[in-house]
């Protein structure tokens, strides 16, 4: 299953934590990153079991779940930039006063009230979840929609795709693994950009060249196919070009 739907099927519980455990493995719901059971793993001069060392790999990689999970795009999050600052400074720690000081707005009753606000955020979450649950007990006529990759950068109607939808587009537009037009519609693109990212090496540092040979094995105008995929979040890169890598 891929990275997306494991995240976004994931229960409350497990999104906490940050991982699921499967037959053989647990599996990191941020990244993907495998650790095997049975195994022994080194760190800092300490060993530690495979789940523990699952918790290692999630400080190392990911700072912790919070630090990941508002990072994430505000389409994703459903908060504004002034509530993730105000979250991230609470999940610090500090208090009423020292966040009133440190941000220069109102009062400490001012950042009381945001408090107030964000608890009833919880509040309603909470209840639209619970009838999100019960619908899916009911609703039998719901599409499998596609899930969002968590690092996307703008969620807009071109992600409102099934999977029936974005079969279609993938036998479409690909032959043998390459991809023979270049899409004129953005949840189109969207699909097609998806399933070349699939093709990227993850946890690999590429430099432009062999990037450019590895998407042009794909589509002659690796250019465009590097560009959009930047643009939608699945490739990232240094400032200056010189290096790329698939986002998780």
């Amino acid at each position: 299953m891929e990275l997306s739907n494991l995240f976004w099927s994931a229960s409350l519980e497990k999104m906490k934590r940050g991982y699921i455990e499967e037959e053989e493995v647990f599996v990191c719901l941020l990244c993907g990153e495998n650790i095997e059971k049975g195994m022994v793993y080194p760190h800092e001069d300490r060993f530690y079991l495979a789940e523990k060392y699952m918790g290692v790999h999630i400080d190392r990689t990911h700072i912790s779940v919070f630090d990941y999970l508002i990072g994430m795009d505000k389409k994703l999050t459903g908060l504004t930039d002034h509530q993730k600052r105000l979250l991230t400074l609470f999940y610090q720690g500090k208090n009423d006063k020292d966040i009133q000081e440190e941000l220069e707005i109102g009062s400490a009753s001012t950042i009381r009230h945001h408090r107030f606000a964000l608890k009833e955020k919880e509040r309603q979450a909470k209840t639209f979840l619970t009838m999100m649950e019960l619908l899916k007990e009911k609703d039998e006529n719901a599409p499998t929609f596609v899930p969002v990759h968590q690092t996307a950068t703008m969620v807009d109607e071109r992600y409102n795709v099934t999977q029936d939808e974005q079969d279609h587009i993938l036998k479409k537009y690909f032959s043998d693994g390459k991809l023979m037009k270049f899409p004129p519609k953005e949840k189109q693109r969207l699909v097609v950009l998806r399933e070349i990212s699939k093709q990227l090496k993850k946890d690999h540092v590429y430099d432009e060249k062999e990037l450019n040979g590895v998407l042009k094995g794909i589509y002659e105008d690796y250019v465009l196919i590097r560009r959009y995929m930047i643009e939608y979040g699945l490739l990232d890169r240094k400032s200056d070009g010189s290096q790329y890598w698939a986002k998780k």
